[in-house]
């Protein structure tokens, strides 16, 4: 048998000569550790994880309000800031934020915008921001909040609706946005509404996360959803995947794993949470090893075996705690897959 001692040294000269990830050799999954401090004026909500190797983050609302345009960052790999810009056109008398939430074929930036409720793009190699749709605001409901997006089926952008019960389609070439998918299961308490979003070509569906439903025998209970699409890209079934254990988990954004395991944020629950593709329940992570707590955690978007969580703080309004953790899983992520037509205007 072989010492653990040898095994030791043996890894460690791997390390040194780069044949094996520091970090894989030093961490085990569940473990965190601080990607990047944000700065003002902070609340980051979701991380992209560019095609060019650059990592981004927008700023969201502070819920004790402030006069200050939101602000996309510039990352490296390492978590190095290299720029920033701020967003135009806000409007400052409303709650405001921007969320990164993809690119498209083009490499532009896909943002959505809170307060005038836009999806915009912002080309990183001339900083010009273009306004692709307004998402309208339908009667009968909440206000109109773009949360996630993703692109799926012919090419088109598809986005969440955190408040209103509605998944909205934009064209694959740019156009107005429509109401793909309604449904009372979308309809949030107290404005908890839809978060993550993400399309899966291999079983031609959404998962789809539901901080809270108004159901009262569920009263409060998030849950993970599969939404079918139909041959003719109408949707299908909606379907449930998974519901929290507890009430106000608030499940937010999350990532797809190769695996096809599912790393889901709870914001409320201040847990990474680990489904099966079923699920069930793997594992439930706090942010051991970081210096800084998980606090509101908004996303987990894959970067190596890695998956890089923006630590909201929405509630608390602590400076110190938005930052952006990096949590090793263990795993690489699912491809993302940006078709070539996907360019808006």
């Amino acid at each position: 048998m072989i010492r653990r001692t040898t095994l030791l040294a043996l890894l460690a000269v791997l390390v040194a000569v780069g044949l094996v990830p520091a970090h894989a050799a030093e961490r085990a999954p569940g473990t965190a550790r601080v990607f990047a401090k944000v700065q003002s004026p902070g609340f980051p909500a979701y991380v992209h994880v560019h095609p060019n190797g650059r990592v981004y983050a927008g700023t969201y609302t502070n819920p004790s309000g402030d006069s200050m345009r939101s602000r996309v960052f510039e990352y490296t790999a390492g978590g190095t800031l290299l720029r920033s810009w701020t967003v135009p056109g806000q409007d400052l008398a409303k709650p405001r934020g921007v969320q990164v939430a993809a690119n498209d074929a083009r490499g532009r930036l896909v943002l959505l915008e809170k307060s005038r409720a836009r999806v915009l793009t912002l080309d990183v190699r001339t900083g010009r921001f273009q306004v692709q749709a307004t998402i309208p605001d339908l009667p009968g409901g909440g206000h109109p909040i773009p949360n996630y997006a993703t692109w799926g089926p012919g090419g088109a952008l598809f986005v969440s609706d955190y408040g209103q019960a509605v998944i909205w389609r934009i064209p694959a070439a740019g156009g107005t946005p429509r109401a793909w998918f309604r449904s009372t299961k979308l309809e949030g308490v107290a404005g908890f509404g839809t978060t993550g979003l993400v399309y899966q070509p291999a079983t031609r569906s959404f998962l789809v996360s539901q901080q809270t439903s108004g159901d009262p025998l569920e009263l409060f209970r998030g849950h993970l959803y599969r939404l079918a699409v139909r041959a003719d890209g109408s949707p299908g079934a909606l379907s449930t995947v998974w519901t929290a254990g507890g009430a106000l988990d608030l499940p937010d954004g999350f990532g797809v794993a190769r695996s096809g395991n599912i790393y889901l944020a709870l914001l409320g629950a201040n847990k990474l949470v680990k489904l099966s593709p079923t699920g069930k329940v793997l594992a439930r992570w706090s942010a051991t090893g970081s210096a800084v707590p998980f606090d509101s955690p908004s996303n987990a978007t894959f970067l190596g075996t890695r998956v890089l969580v923006a630590n909201q703080s929405a509630i608390l309004g602590e400076a110190s705690h938005h930052v952006i953790l990096d949590v090793e899983v263990g795993e690489r992520g699912a491809p993302v897959v940006v078709p070539k037509g996907s360019v808006l205007r």
